[in-house]
Formats: structure tokens, C-alpha cells, sequence
């Protein structure tokens, strides 16, 4: 049940949704001066690479450059 309700609240599987909730943590952390080697793994990513894969094709830019930007 857990799964419909999530895909009927946010039109995204359950799955797709922890995802994106760990990579806004992530983004939190990042911008907080959290070093990106650390963060991958505190938000329960098992490498780098698959993290930096799924934060730039969510946020549409690399980890690094999202830590170097000025704060808004």
C-alpha cells in the first residue's frame, strides 16, 4: 500500500522518491561546507561516481561545482 500511496502523492515510484529526498540532503550538506567524499556515503550512496551520476542528473550540475557556487 505504502507504494501506490507515495506514486499517488508524488507521481514518482517509491524508490525514485528516496532518492531524491537523500540527494536535497545531500545538497543540504553540500552547501553547509560538507566535503562531497563524505556526504555520498552519510546519505547511504555506496560510491562516488553513482552519486555525482544521480546529483547531476537531478540538479543538472556536478556536486563540486554545486558546493563552489555563491550562496543565494
Amino acid at each position: 500500500h505504502l507504494y501506490t500511496k507515495i506514486k499517488a502523492i508524488t507521481g514518482q515510484s517509491a524508490s525514485e522518491f528516496i532518492k531524491i529526498m537523500r540527494l536535497k540532503y545531500a545538497a543540504m550538506l553540500i552547501n553547509e561546507g560538507n566535503k562531497v567524499s563524505k556526504v555520498y556515503s552519510k546519505v547511504g550512496f555506496k560510491t562516488q561516481p553513482h552519486f555525482t551520476r544521480a546529483f547531476k542528473e537531478h540538479f543538472g550540475i556536478s556536486p563540486s561545482d554545486y558546493g563552489n557556487m555563491p550562496p543565494k
